[in-house]
């Protein structure tokens, strides 16, 4: 019973202190926010976000690798070198799905104050997969210009929708990629 609660209070820790990282990264950069100021605006003392984390950065360091975590395993079921063009779209609905899931987190890592290996970290597992699909495909001397156009392109419209305060639905963004990817790559 004693874990439970524990279990509950290292949660709402957690969950205060990404909020208060989240809403300064809105204002600043990581490397000018710190400990004190992030514990102060999650209301614990610094003992507390010490027996978490090392400081900010490793902080956001794990952040990151549970995101990565999930959005690995979204890629590792839904983009396989033999999966067909058109089932792109299942893949697009699962990131958007996972992208609106963790939208204040996303938005603050890829906003202006947020973090670039973040986006380059995800760009790069994504351009990876292309790759291997393209190259399974034996797809022709173009696959390494698709690759880069897929992705940073469907990087800027991610930025523009979580950008929007009344954005559409994963599901609405899906289908808008979908059909930008499809156009963009001659698929039509």
């Amino acid at each position: 019973m004693a874990d439970a609660k524990t279990d509950r209070r290292v949660r709402r820790t957690k969950a205060l202190l990404l909020q208060g990282l989240m809403q300064l990264m809105e204002t600043k950069d990581v490397k000018d926010i710190s400990v004190k100021e992030l514990s102060d605006l999650a209301d614990i003392n610094r003992g507390t976000f010490y027996l978490h984390y090392s400081d900010v950065y490793d902080m956001l360091a794990q952040l990151e690798d549970e995101l990565f975590l999930e959005f690995h395993g979204i890629i590792d079921r839904t983009l396989k070198p033999d999966t067909p063009v058109h089932a792109s779209r299942a893949t697009l609905l699962e990131i958007f799905s996972f992208l609106e899931r963790h939208r204040a987190v996303v938005r603050a890592m890829i906003g202006p104050h947020g973090d670039l290996a973040f986006v380059n970290r995800l760009k790069n597992l994504v351009k990876e997969r292309l790759d291997s699909i393209f190259t399974a495909r034996q797809a022709d001397s173009d696959g390494c210009y698709m690759e880069s156009f897929a992705v940073s392109g469907c990087t800027g419209v991610i930025e523009t929708w979580l950008s929007q305060p009344d954005a559409p639905s994963p599901e609405a963004m899906a289908d808008v990629c979908t059909r930008i990817l499809e156009r963009g790559l001659g698929m039509d």
